[in-house]
């Protein structure tokens, strides 16, 4: 299972903090529970939360951007590619990932990586926080995002 050996982070108190989770709109199951995980994890943190959706994958690094720009805390990337029969799966998922990235190094604002890259809609599923699913990967990606940016809100300066 991929969530063996997943950090437990423990409550996070992210009072004050505001998070964007920008989310794909492909595979309407995997994506409600992404969403419902994630905005979970901001409630149970106490964190403000707003939910952007974009057409596929390959958007959610210049939102994550545009998020990262108006001064939200972290952002929280979503969306699920399943594999099919052409090379397109590698082309998005690369893409994605490296604009992430990209957006997380460039802003300085945490972006948390929720994005499922699956063989199957259903390894999706079972990866998605929903009843059943064994999972929660929307809420793991805002959790990090969240811890993240409280460490960099309470770096020590020199």
């Amino acid at each position: 299972m991929s969530g063996s050996g997943a950090a437990r982070l423990g409550p996070i108190d992210g009072s004050g903090l505001r998070v964007a989770i920008v989310a794909a709109s492909w595979h309407d199951d995997v994506m409600a529970g992404l969403i419902a995980g994630a905005t979970a994890a901001c409630a149970d943190a106490g964190a403000a939360a707003t939910v952007v959706r974009v057409p596929g994958a390959f958007e959610l690094p210049i939102a994550a951007a545009a998020c990262a720009d108006v001064g939200y805390d972290a952002v929280v990337a979503l969306g699920a590619v399943v594999r099919g029969g052409t090379p397109h799966f590698d082309y998005v998922c690369d893409a994605a990932t490296t604009g992430l990235t990209q957006v997380a190094v460039a802003s300085r604002t945490p972006v948390g990586f929720g994005l499922l890259t699956c063989d199957s809609v259903e390894q999706a599923l079972d990866r998605a926080g929903l009843p059943g699913s064994s999972e929660d990967k929307g809420r793991e990606a805002t959790e990090a995002a969240i811890a993240t940016a409280l460490v960099l809100r309470d770096l020590p300066t020199p």
